[in-house]
């Protein structure tokens, strides 16, 4: 199905049988992404007196629990309530879910024995008209993305000073396909975080940030419609499904 949509003065259609999914899928085990020395998923049957929630093992139907952490195990959303005193939950400060991205692809820099992001990498790719959203692809991309141990690799990430710029610029929601924008151990500072939510000062609580997403190369850097999908989790993060659409002009 084809629909219509607009961006600053411009028309557009999307076609919504076209979807491209950024998520990386939350498997049990550990054929699954993870981070911060957080336990693997695990997905097994709920068990009651005589009932067993597996078919395959004799019951009536499938019905399994699932243990997580949104923040390790994967594809994640999160809202500021992730670093501040107050509860803020993503089911509050996530209210619409579309809307108009760009794609960049950055390869980080080596600073000391560090590899970053950096402001002016962010602002020579993002252009200064303000999209809402922005997907940061890293190179190199490889498919291990997937399923990659994070734990103790002090993976690149994102440098305050751009953090800063994205706030400044308006930039709502920022997707990006590494664990954190901040250092993996920075001893409890965020200073990445606290900068695009701008907290405690004026903080954006509408502004969310997306980790441990992936983007596929054959997905062009440019312009889509961004679907952001969440749990309706009252905590500060929730697993998500970020899906793209492509933009035809007029």
């Amino acid at each position: 199905m084809l629909i219509s949509c607009s961006w600053k003065g411009k028309s557009y259609s999307v076609d919504t049988g076209k979807p491209i999914d950024l998520s990386i899928p939350l498997r049990s085990g550990d054929n699954n992404v993870n981070a911060f020395f957080i336990p693997p998923v695990k997905i097994e049957p709920f068990r009651f007196g005589t009932f067993t929630g597996s078919v395959l093992e004799g019951g009536s139907c499938n019905v399994n629990n699932i243990l997580f952490n949104p923040h390790g195990n994967g594809t994640h959303t999160e809202c500021v309530g992730h670093i501040s005193k107050e509860p803020f939950t993503i089911n509050e400060s996530l209210k619409t879910f579309f809307f108009f991205a760009r794609i960049i692809t950055i390869t980080p820099l080596k600073q000391d024995d560090e590899y970053v992001i950096t402001k002016e990498q962010v602002e020579k790719l993002a252009g200064n008209d303000e999209p809402e959203a922005l997907i940061i692809r890293t190179l190199p991309n490889a498919a291990d993305k997937l399923t990659k141990k994070y734990s103790g690799t002090n993976p690149p990430y994102l440098l305050p000073e751009a953090a800063r710029w994205m706030c400044d610029k308006g930039v709502k929601h920022l997707l990006l396909d590494l664990p954190s924008v901040d250092r993996e151990d920075d001893d409890g500072n965020l200073f990445a975080h606290h900068e695009f939510w701008n907290y405690p000062k004026a903080t954006r609580n509408d502004a969310t940030i997306t980790e441990l997403i992936y983007v596929p190369d054959q997905v062009a850097d440019g312009d889509y419609l961004l679907n952001l999908l969440v749990a309706s989790f009252e905590n500060d993060a929730s697993p998500s499904k970020p899906v793209v659409y492509q933009l035809i002009p007029g």
